[in-house]
């Protein structure tokens, strides 16, 4: 079978696990004016990025991969415990959470899931998003880096749907802000890829103002 059908499948929006429902702060981020065109929104996603994602976000989920796909079923528990205490705010916490949850439900109902993982996966109350997608890497017999990529274009492919929902962005001019963010995807890819695990961690302080205030923003389209 073509391996690209299962990471397009991974990679889909069509996932059901709702991530469509969430814009990270960038909701508040054009609210707040902070965001108000092409490249302000450049700017914002950029910093995500390679402030964030790539520092921490990133080579947390790759190790997640990689420990589901070697069979490391302790270094996947203290993983898993790992991810759940770097939430920094309610809502970013309750977005890996309800993420988490539906892909446990997906995989539970899905026929190439193992033993060993249906089993480390039943015994997580909550699992959380990096986990969930940790597993469907390994039932769909993605590679972590593969698992990684996907996982990377997902977020920025909602990053921009956020912006077209919810600022004057038509598709082309999505398309033109891909075209100049794909090196940086590639180059979050490299650093999360390298960066040796005591040094994992960011201080995005602007993104969990940003989450903090839309838990409390009057008319919103998004849940975080």
């Amino acid at each position: 079978m073509n391996p690209a059908w299962a990471l397009l499948r991974l990679a889909s929006p069509q996932l059901p696990i709702g991530g469509y429902s969430y814009s990270q702060g960038l909701e508040m981020a054009v609210e707040q004016t902070r965001v108000i065109d092409p490249p302000t929104a450049r700017r914002w996603i950029s910093d995500q990025l390679l402030l964030n994602l790539a520092r921490f976000e990133a080579p947390l989920l790759l190790a997640h991969c990689t420990a589901a796909a070697n069979d490391d079923w302790a270094a996947l528990l203290q993983l898993c415990e790992q991810h759940r205490a770097s939430r920094e705010t309610r809502e970013l916490h309750q977005e890996s959470r309800q993420m988490g949850y539906s892909l446990q439900q997906l995989l539970n109902g899905l026929p190439e899931l193992d033993g060993p993982a249906r089993d480390f996966l039943a015994q997580r109350p909550e699992p959380h998003l990096a986990l969930g997608w940790a597993l469907a890497a390994r039932a769909w017999q993605i590679s972590p880096q593969d698992a990684l990529a996907a996982w990377l274009w997902s977020w920025l492919e909602n990053q921009l749907a956020v912006l077209m929902k919810t600022m004057p962005l038509g598709q082309q001019a999505a398309q033109r802000l891909t075209s100049e963010l794909l090196p940086l995807l590639q180059q979050a890819q490299q650093n999360a890829s390298n960066i040796a695990p005591h040094h994992y961690g960011s201080a995005t302080f602007g993104l969990s103002l940003a989450c903090m205030a839309h838990e409390r923003q009057y008319s919103r389209l998004f849940r975080s």
